[in-house]
């Protein structure tokens, strides 16, 4: 799988493709109404703002030049009532573009969270937190902002740039043209700003994104740094990072400032010529002042849709960035995805067909398995084989980043197999969908996780139906009915972002309970009783073994003392399996599980004697 950052340099060896609108058009064509109510709007009020300035003229060559008020009050509540009319119009104008801007907003991020729930754990592998908040945030924030509003005012400019012209050029040719002299220019400026301007860009966002990522991670690995008393670390990075974002982001401000004087100065020079030519031609009787006082109305008027102009070429440069990195973000491929076939028979995560899920016994093979992972170089699997019946217990043992995950992350389809298949229930996995298997398997890791919410929402997001006589067995079963008499609302205690209101037992306990409440078939359990005390630890051993009994479970062991009845045991050494067999018949090898059993037998008798003598 290509991660975002790849996906991004690839972009600048293609061509500008109208400033990679056309990847919004999905968003865009749903509001096609009112982002069509929101252009004639400001058309209409441009068309009022390049009539006024004819009003202007007819008083200056009717009433000022002839000293006469006849007439004078039809003509002011005329202006008047064009004044309001514009305002009104302008009004449901600017409506138009905030309803687009949140609607965008609100539908971009809807599609980046559900297609980030269709992914694989590689793929978070591979991309930062951070930088993933960014493009769900802060890009989605960028474009939105820019359609809506770019788009709202440029029909105003466009309409009031060309129809300025045309009136201009109706009046005379010559002074006309000494207006839209800069427009050669502006054109000339925007394609010589155009690549640095991208490049600039797409620096900034990218060290944007490396500053949301150190933010979160200085937050989320506050307990950790203040432990470690590494804050001085994290400043020097964050400082780093940010001193870099001042660099690039000052470097971009001066391009973009230069591009703008000199599209001033232009204009400037424009209105100098105005002033100079169309003085002459007055005084030699050519045109009426009240002419001139219109060419000099749009000459000024018109330096602000040109400024705008530069702005919005800016603009759209910019945004291009955005588009790239949500564009990117929102076309992932999944490394693990079910075939459309699948899809049509099963359903997908969004749209489950549970009417046709088989039942999941729980007969798992690993058939000719050859595995590594996505970003590895290595394989931790070569032609392995495993058949694991029914109601079978695996347990897999290994030093601390031995590589015992491997296993338990292919039965739940986290990774496809390199080459090979694995069979559940005599079928391959990927003839199934994948929410059909992870619906049938308990998962508890080794560093709980809860949800922002209550005890009730955090226990039943697998069962959504379960009654409170259901949860009251959950708990029981792992007894932690200590843990809820603490509570003091109960299943309605608010458990606070991440669970953080809990301890870490607490929390596992409760994990603990949501994985047997779905009733699933296969059972996994990741280093999971190693957050929990011993007394707590011995204290629920028993019901897991009672609730694994007829399930086939795969113990990623912590302990080695508690996995001694289990059928086979898997020894994991540097990714690979090195030994395979029961607790006696390792023992008896004395190969890696003997090292690995005496090492912590040794480490338990001298804990235990300090414990002794204390």
């Amino acid at each position: 799988m290509a991660d975002i950052k790849t996906a991004e340099k690839n972009e600048p060896a293609k061509k500008l493709r109208f400033f990679g609108l056309g990847k919004l058009r999905p968003y865009v064509g749903r509001y096609k109404a009112i982002f069509f109510i929101m252009i004639f709007a400001n058309i209409a009020v441009g068309v009022i703002n390049i009539i006024l300035p004819l009003f202007q003229k007819y008083a200056i060559d009717n009433f000022i030049k002839n000293q006469t008020v006849a007439g004078l009050p039809v003509f002011t509540v005329l202006y008047a009532a064009l004044l309001v009319v514009s305002a009104v119009i302008d009004y449901f104008g600017a409506y138009g573009a905030c309803k687009c801007e949140m609607f965008l907003l609100r539908d971009m991020r809807r599609t980046a969270f559900n297609h980030l729930q269709t992914l694989s754990v590689s793929y978070y592998n591979q991309n930062a937190v951070g930088k993933l908040h960014a493009r769900v945030m802060s890009d989605t924030a960028v474009i939105g902002g820019t359609v809506a509003w770019d788009t709202y005012q440029g029909a105003w400019t466009l309409t009031y740039a060309i129809g300025a012209a045309i009136v201009m050029f109706s009046l005379n040719a010559i002074l006309a043209l000494c207006v839209l002299v800069i427009v050669p220019l502006v054109v000339l400026v925007s394609i010589y700003f155009q690549r640095r301007l991208t490049k600039l860009n797409r620096e900034v966002r990218e060290i944007n994104s490396e500053i949301t990522g150190g933010f979160n991670e200085g937050i989320t690995g506050a307990a950790a740094s203040k432990t470690l008393a590494v804050e001085d670390k994290l400043d020097a990075g964050f400082f780093a990072r940010t001193d870099a974002m001042k660099k690039k982001g000052t470097r971009l401000g001066h391009h973009r400032a230069l591009f703008s004087s000199v599209i001033a100065f232009a204009a400037s020079v424009a209105l100098a010529l105005v002033l100079w030519y169309g003085g002459v031609i007055t005084m030699d009787g050519v045109i009426m002042i009240g002419t001139l006082s219109v060419f000099m109305t749009y000459a000024q008027g018109i330096v602000d849709p040109i400024s705008w102009l530069v702005e919005v070429i800016a603009d759209l440069i910019s945004i291009k960035v955005n588009i790239e990195r949500f564009t990117a973000l929102t076309t992932s491929v999944s490394d693990v995805k079910d075939t459309p076939e699948v899809i049509e028979k099963y359903g997908d995560s969004f749209n489950e067909k549970r009417e046709n899920w088989e039942a999941l016994h729980g007969d798992i093979e690993f058939d000719d398995v050859t595995f590594k992972y996505p970003d590895g170089e290595e394989y931790v699997l070569e032609h392995f084989d495993l058949k694991v019946p029914q109601g079978t217990n695996v347990a897999i043992v290994g030093e601390t980043g031995a590589g015992k995950s491997t296993l338990v992350n292919l039965v739940c389809r986290f990774f496809e197999p390199t080459e090979g298949r694995i069979l559940i229930d005599g079928k391959d996995a990927r003839a199934r969908s994948v929410q059909w298997l992870h619906s049938n398997i308990g998962y508890v890791l080794q560093t709980p996780h809860l949800f922002s919410g209550t005890v009730r929402e955090n226990l039943t997001y697998g069962r959504a139906d379960a009654t409170d006589e259901e949860l009251d067995a959950a708990i029981k079963s792992v007894n932690a009915e200590g843990v809820m008499a603490r509570m003091e609302k109960g299943y309605d205690t608010v458990v606070g972002e991440g669970g953080n209101t809990l301890s870490t037992g607490e929390k596992q306990l409760l994990s603990f309970a949501r994985a047997i409440l779905v009733d699933p078939a296969i059972f996994i359990l990741d280093e999971a009783t190693s957050s929990i005390d011993t007394l707590t630890e011995k204290l629920i051993q028993g019901a897991i073994e009672k609730l694994m009994t007829g399930r086939t479970s795969f113990v990623i062991a912590h302990r080695l003392s508690t996995i001694r009845s289990a059928d086979i045991i898997l020894v994991v050494d540097d990714g690979k399996i090195v030994e395979r067999g029961t607790h006696d018949e390792l023992l008896r090898r004395r190969g890696a599980y003997f090292n690995l059993y005496m090492k912590q037998f040794k480490e338990d008798s001298i804990t235990a004697s300090v414990a002794k003598d204390e």
